[in-house]
């Protein structure tokens, strides 16, 4: 490999995100890992679903890529992956994609060990459909469903799959480049059931209407709603009162 990211990206491809998307970011953290694990792009399958997060394999990574229906991404990817077990197999999709409509198919691929990778692009709303509130919206935050601010606390979604049986969670905000890229490392080459929680920033959706004026403001909120895992077992909390640890946990 020439240690060079871009070479997986499908040629001539315009990255689908909007501008200061966390997804951006993202892509790029996969990409890398994937180069740096020396992996053969060719014996890979990228599965997505539907929303902001789906566009991140497909189009544009250069490999084979499954774009299928909303919450159907994981069940998908344990078929191709059960009819071929020499394929490495990622899901990458949205919040709304994995934990809201696909919950039930990500709780039971954790319980079941599936031998697959799910990243998950958590953008803390559904993106792409006009910022409806989701099972990952952090209380207080105002979406196009929730004017007067969600009143319904967010999944964690690491203690959600660990709860399930997952083998390995982690989550990290997509700043944190050399975690999260070691992280998804990790994921890949654990053989069952492993998941990533990549916080992404939405500044068109979820910064607008949460008066978040410029992408800098985002990325600043999600940034003050995260603490290590080894800060929270100290005790430090957030002055927000939303908690994202961040870390890496896995099951004995």
């Amino acid at each position: 490999m020439s240690g060079d990211w871009k070479q997986l990206l499908r040629p001539g491809v315009t990255l689908p995100f909007c501008p200061g998307c966390g997804h951006r970011i993202l892509l790029r953290h996969l990409l890398t890992a994937v180069d740096e694990l020396g992996l053969d792009i060719d014996r890979m399958l990228f599965v997505s679903g539907i929303g902001c997060g789906g566009w991140i394999p497909s189009p544009c990574i250069n490999a084979d890529t499954l774009h299928c229906l909303h919450g159907r991404a994981i069940p998908f990817a344990v078929g191709a992956k059960t009819a071929n077990p020499s394929l490495t197999t990622l899901v990458v999709s949205g919040d709304g994609d994995l934990a809201d409509i696909g919950g039930n198919h990500l709780i039971h691929a954790a319980r079941r060990d599936m031998d697959i990778t799910v990243i998950c692009a958590n953008n803390m709303n559904y993106g792409m459909t006009g910022g409806q509130v989701c099972a990952t919206t952090p209380v207080g935050a105002v979406t196009h469903t929730t004017p007067s601010g969600n009143v319904y606390r967010p999944f964690d979604l690491c203690a959600l799959v660990r709860a399930a049986g997952a083998r390995y969670a982690a989550r990290y905000l997509v700043t944190q480049g050399p975690e999260l890229v070691s992280a998804i490392k990790k994921a890949i080459g654990i053989k069952g059931f492993s998941f990533v929680e990549a916080i992404s920033p939405c500044p068109t959706q979820f910064g607008r209407q949460n008066r978040m004026d410029n992408v800098k403001d985002v990325y600043d909120y999600v940034e003050s709603l995260a603490v290590s895992r080894e800060a929270a077992a100290a005790g430090v909390a957030t002055t927000s009162g939303v908690t994202l640890v961040t870390g890496e946990f896995e099951n004995g």
